[in-house]
């Protein structure tokens, strides 16, 4: 976790982190995390149990304030079985690959928490707070996931989310806080949906929400990097035979393994920057270079 700690003062608040596994087709995962500390993570399993009855295996790992459920069930279902419950958790995120632990607090104090330092994936993306328009809790915190295995982190300000809200939740979109980060992940999840591709969706935020900003986006076969018209956010991008990392900061990247090799570059602005696992690609808006 050097990277998130490198930039911890930046964004003291709260940290939150978003780990891609190997996709498993029969399971899902859904992260959780329990609004009482002293809610024993026993009654959360027991809860999923007594609801399969027999018709699922479902497993429960928890590390402090957060935990993996992993079911064949689907996740709106399992939500639902534990609301039914009255189980007081919340579901942080889902999907077939992602696993997402966020708190309040300190970057090197959440990794320890939660002990993600632990777990290994093959994509990861996090991000550290420093709370300008919203309130500091959990749910406000990045990464977001408004939808299975999509991901997102927003360094910026967005002035016309509110708006934008409203336009959602008028045909049926939730929310699940009023962070205006939580706008732009509902409205690429809106547009995946309606089937955009994630190029489509991203171009899709530059045109609805007015600010500045640099976001990245994740699914299980993709991320993205995209800033605003003026690049008004500071980013860098480090690429290597062996990875792509992406930080706001060049400090971050810097103790990466190979980084005295690897090609460092600052993002264009508008321009929609794609890393799969076997290309990249850069999208250029028309009458730009980059």
């Amino acid at each position: 976790m050097p990277m998130l700690e490198a930039l911890a003062e930046r964004g003291p608040d709260s940290t939150g982190i978003a780990l891609y596994h190997h996709p498993d087709d029969r399971r899902w995962r859904i992260s959780l995390r329990r609004r009482d500390p002293a809610l024993p993570w026993d009654r959360v399993a027991q809860a999923m149990h007594t609801a399969v009855d027999g018709a699922d295996e479902p497993e429960l790992e928890s590390h402090g304030d957060c935990a993996l459920l992993t079911t064949s069930w689907l996740p709106d279902r399992a939500r639902a079985a534990l609301a039914e419950a009255s189980v007081p958790v919340d579901v942080l995120a889902s999907g077939r690959s992602t696993e997402v632990v966020k708190d309040v607090g300190h970057a090197r104090d959440v990794c320890s928490r939660t002990a993600i330092a632990g777990r290994a994936g093959y994509q990861a993306i996090g991000h550290t707070r420093m709370a300008t328009e919203s309130a500091v809790t959990v749910l406000h915190s990045h990464p977001f996931s408004p939808a299975p295995d999509l991901n997102l982190v927003h360094n910026g300000s967005f002035s016309n989310h509110a708006s934008v809200r409203r336009r959602l939740q008028a045909t049926g979109v939730r929310f699940e806080s009023d962070n205006d980060s939580e706008v732009a992940a509902r409205v690429i999840a809106h547009r995946l949906h309606h089937g955009d591709s994630l190029e489509e969706a991203i171009r899709c935020v530059q045109s609805e929400l007015d600010g500045f900003f640099t976001l990245l986006v994740t699914t299980p076969t993709e991320f993205v990097v995209v800033r605003d018209a003026f690049a008004c956010k500071p980013a860098a991008v480090a690429e290597t035979t062996a990875y792509v990392a992406v930080a706001s900061e060049y400090r971050a990247l810097a103790a990466l393994p190979g980084i005295e090799d690897a090609t460092v570059f600052e993002p264009a602005p508008e321009v929609v920057y794609s890393w799969s696992r076997d290309q990249s690609t850069v999208r250029v808006p028309a009458g730009m270079t980059a």
